[in-house]
């Protein structure tokens, strides 16, 4: 493809998967598309005529093709991932054009620019199983909620699967320093508080701190304890994306960003001590989480001293809820986690054996939970180009 003629400007991705190939001379247009490629962590090539052999056009995850350049384009061999960009989705002649291309779609901008920004990232990134992703609430302050999340990622990242650790409770204190990484170098929380629409799953991946082979979206010492709940959306859509593992953090009172954090929870874990103030305490919490989140299962603490307390199959009757099992009570974690040692870097003891446990239970090998339950798409702002355009007659 001959494309470094005079005032050209192409940029190439030196990732595992290449960009999208960008074909038209329109400089308007082009503005526009190299700004949606770089609100979508993509960098694309850019060309102005038909593709030779080997080149971008077979290789690209996407190609967008400017309407001054479609009907140059007739005849190319067709392939899968092509968008046609103009000002008017209803032009009849684009239209026509779309179909003799074999165009997914015709994109009107700027109407459909967040569209194809989405479109964009999902050609770069790849399109896979979302993250299995667990939630992690307190049945009353002090239940372990933190130390459970901690584990569970531990345990994840340990198997060799792709983990995320998320924050969400802004009160807790940080998970980074409980996993002993207040230090490292890496964004918090307030630095993506702004963050709307679409973001990027492996910049977001790359800029967090990694700690025993996970990384951790966290807090900082400042004062700011808001989290936005498009934040909240965007940056839990962008981890799942990754695919893997995600375990969330959660604070026992459910605001609008922990509801946009639930709806994105496959699984949700309700950590309750084996007392009844607890209980008291957990079905409070139940009634804030339970509407946003279908999958809620009750895990029962042990408590210290000779008394069991109540029984955990009593506690998952009295909450109503399918019991995912019991952590006895582990004198020496408090002992661990001053030494610097995480919950769940070891794979002995209670809480290391019921993290190992679940995980195993909700294996895509064992039949994982179905998918959280994901947000209506956007109205789009073109017409898919097959639909547009029956028998030569505009529908």
């Amino acid at each position: 493809m001959t494309s470094e003629g005079p005032n050209h400007r192409a940029d190439r991705n030196g990732g595992e998967r290449g960009g999208p190939l960008i074909l038209t001379e329109d400089e308007r247009l082009l503005d526009d598309l190299l700004r949606l490629c770089a609100a979508a962590g993509a960098l694309p090539e850019v060309g102005y005529g038909p593709p030779g052999r080997n080149t971008a056009w077979e290789t690209a995850p996407l190609v967008i093709i400017g309407e001054d350049c479609a009907a140059r384009l007739r005849g190319v061999g067709r392939r899968e991932g092509v968008i046609l960009a103009g000002r008017c989705a209803d032009d009849p002649v684009l239209l026509h054009q779309a179909v003799a291309l074999g165009a997914e779609r015709v994109l009107a901008l700027p109407d459909g620019e967040r569209w194809l920004a989405d479109r964009i990232a999902d050609a770069v990134e790849g399109v896979g199983s979302p993250a299995l992703t667990v939630g992690v609430v307190g049945g009353r302050g002090g239940a372990g909620a933190s130390s459970l999340a901690c584990a569970l990622a531990v345990t994840a990242a340990r198997t060799g699967a792709r983990t995320m650790l998320v924050d969400g409770d802004p009160l807790g204190g940080g998970l980074d320093v409980l996993l002993g990484g207040e230090k490292e170098q890496g964004l918090r929380w307030p630095a993506f508080c702004e963050s709307r629409g679409r973001v990027a799953g492996g910049a977001l991946a790359d800029s967090l701190p990694q700690l025993h082979s996970l990384r951790v979206l966290s807090w900082d010492r400042g004062g700011e304890v808001v989290i936005p709940p498009s934040a909240m959306r965007a940056v839990l859509a962008a981890a799942r994306r990754r695919g893997g593992v995600v375990v969330v953090d959660l604070p026992r009172r459910v605001d609008d960003a922990v509801a946009e954090a639930l709806a994105q929870v496959d699984v949700g874990l309700l950590i309750v001590p084996a007392e009844l103030r607890a209980v008291a305490a957990a079905q409070r919490v139940m009634v804030g989480v339970r509407p946003v989140l279908g999958d809620l299962r009750v895990v029962v603490r042990g408590v210290p001293g000779p008394d069991p307390g109540l029984a955990p199959d009593e506690i998952a009757r009295l909450l109503e809820l399918p019991l995912a099992g019991e952590l006895a009570w582990e004198a020496g974690l408090l002992g661990d986690l001053a030494r610097g040692v995480p919950p769940g870097a070891g794979p002995r003891g209670p809480l290391a054996r019921f993290c190992t446990e679940f995980w195993e239970r909700v294996s895509p090998a064992s039949g994982p939970p179905p998918g959280p339950r994901m947000p209506r798409p956007r109205p789009v702002a073109g017409r898919s180009a097959r639909t547009a355009v029956r028998g030569g007659v505009r529908t």
